[in-house]
Formats: C-alpha cells, sequence, structure tokens
C-alpha cells in the first residue's frame, strides 16, 4: 500500500514537541517532506519552558529517520516578517507546499477569571493563539490559490467549542480559530483549497513527543502534578486521554487526498466530551 503523503510538502508550526512532533513524524512516515517550524525559545510573560532547539532538531531527526526532507526554522508566529521568510524559505527548498498544519499555541498565562486577565496576557494568548495562525495562512496561501490545491489544518481545541472557567483568553482565542477556519473555507473552496479545524480534548502528556500542555494546564487549574491527570480522566467518557497519535491521525486524514471534499469542518477528538 503505497503512503498516504508521498510527494507532498507540509508545513508543521510548534513542531519542537508535543502534537507538533506527532503530527511531523507521522506525515514523514507517510511521504511527505517537510517544513518545521517551531519558537524554538521561552516566551517572556508564559510561565513554562516552550520547545527549544534541541527538541526542535530533534523532531527533524525523527522525521528524516522515516525517509522525509527536513527543513527546520526558528519562527515566533506574532513576526510577520519572520513567517514570510520562513514560508519562502520552504518554497525555496521544495519548489511547493501541499499542507500547513497550525499548531503553534501557549496555554498560559491563564488561571484567572475574565475581569482579572491584564491587558498584555490578553494580547499574547490572542497574538500567538488565533493572529498566528492568521500569519500562517497570509503566508501559505497565495502558492495554494496559484497551484490551485492544498489543505490548512488549524489546531483548535474542545476550548474551541465550550468555555472552561478561568481560561477566557484561550476559549477567545480557540473560538476566533474555528471561525477563522470557516471563513477561509469559504474564501479558498473556489481554488479547491481547503481549511479545517481539529478540536483535540484532553490529550496525554506522551514522554515520546515531549508533551506538556496538559501539565500546565493542570498548574493554571492549581491541580496537583501527581494527581491532574486522573481529575481530567474523571470528565472523559471513553475513560481515556486523547494520545497524541490520535490528533496526528485526524490531522493526516484531513491533510491527505483521502478528504478531497472536506472543508469548512471542525473534527473533534475528544474522547467524547463535547457529546455530553
Amino acid at each position: 500500500m503505497g503512503r498516504s503523503l508521498e510527494g507532498k510538502v507540509v508545513v508543521i508550526t510548534g513542531a519542537a514537541r508535543g502534537i507538533g512532533r506527532a503530527c511531523a513524524v507521522r506525515f514523514a512516515r507517510e511521504g511527505a517532506d517537510l517544513a518545521l517550524l517551531d519558537i524554538a525559545a521561552d516566551l517572556p510573560g508564559v510561565g513554562y519552558p516552550l520547545g527549544g532547539p534541541e527538541q526542535l532538531g530533534h523532531t527533524a531527526t525523527l522525521c528524516e529517520r522515516e525517509g522525509g526532507a527536513v527543513l527546520t526554522a526558528a519562527v515566533d508566529v506574532r513576526d510577520p516578517r519572520a513567517v514570510q521568510a520562513a514560508v519562502a524559505g520552504a518554497l525555496d527548498r521544495f519548489g511547493s507546499l501541499d499542507g500547513l498544519v497550525n499548531n503553534a499555541g501557549i496555554a498560559a498565562p491563564a488561571g484567572v477569571p475574565v475581569h482579572e486577565i491584564a491587558e498584555s496576557d490578553w494580547a499574547l494568548m490572542l497574538d500567538v493563539n488565533l493572529s498566528g495562525a492568521w500569519r500562517m495562512i497570509k503566508a501559505v496561501a497565495p502558492a495554494m490559490v496559484e497551484r490551485g490545491a492544498g489543505s490548512i489544518v488549524n489546531v483548535s481545541s474542545t476550548a474551541g467549542l465550550v468555555g472552561y472557567r478561568d481560561f477566557g483568553g484561550y476559549v477567545t482565542a480557540k473560538h476566533g480559530l474555528v471561525g477563522l477556519t470557516k471563513a477561509a473555507a469559504l474564501d479558498y473552496a473556489p481554488h479547491r483549497v481547503r481549511v479545517n479545524a481539529l478540536c483535540p480534548g484532553s490529550v496525554r502528556d506522551d514522554p515520546l513527543v515531549e508533551g506538556r500542555m496538559l501539565r500546565e494546564i493542570g498548574h493554571a487549574l492549581r491541580l496537583p502534578d501527581d494527581e491532574h491527570e486522573q481529575l481530567f480522566l474523571r470528565d472523559q467518557p471513553m475513560n481515556a486521554l486523547v494520545e497524541p497519535a490520535d490528533v496526528a491521525a485526524a490531522a493526516l486524514w484531513l491533510t491527505g487526498d483521502a478528504s478531497p471534499r472536506v472543508t469548512g469542518t471542525v473534527l473533534t477528538v475528544d474522547a467524547g466530551f463535547t457529546s455530553r
């Protein structure tokens, strides 16, 4: 059986670890060449370490072992010039772009009610989690429109569908990402460029991909480190946390040729959480 992304080129943001790494390795296994982007540095205002250059390099190594050609770049999605330069570099290297997985995101600053959110914290959350995805779409869409083909996957969250107490900025950004998905899907449908959103639920922090998002959400909710997984598990109808590989499989389906007329949709990978 052939590999489902053979000959395709995909850009993945937030690729240093977590869901981004899971997507990158799965896509490489399916034949894709990859442009892997990550800030690869800590970000003032985010109270936990972000993925570093060593982690981004390790993701690249894992993908190369799967046979994929890889380009990496340290890119802050808040910086439009850096975004445009990274996409131009990917086009120079590979000649075309078939897919974009907008995965870069932060879980903090959070943990306070709406009226206590600082102006700077609100701006940071929306700039990374919502405007960053918009900047990436601005950068890749012209090349996809010119070719008359492409797939963009925006990694939102169940927080893009329902509310969470003390996460007003995060919830707002992720809801906005769902709205951006639907608007962009209509804009690009005549050009056969598809835009869809993925809404993962509580994703287990798999050590193999060096995930830590669930732990940081737990910190914002003041949950003990040794209990947070069990407390999140309590709310899952399937009595299981989502695995990074589950999200990567869904992103693969949306990116590849198996979903040729799927656009403007929101695909939940949440073990039934939003069905309640």
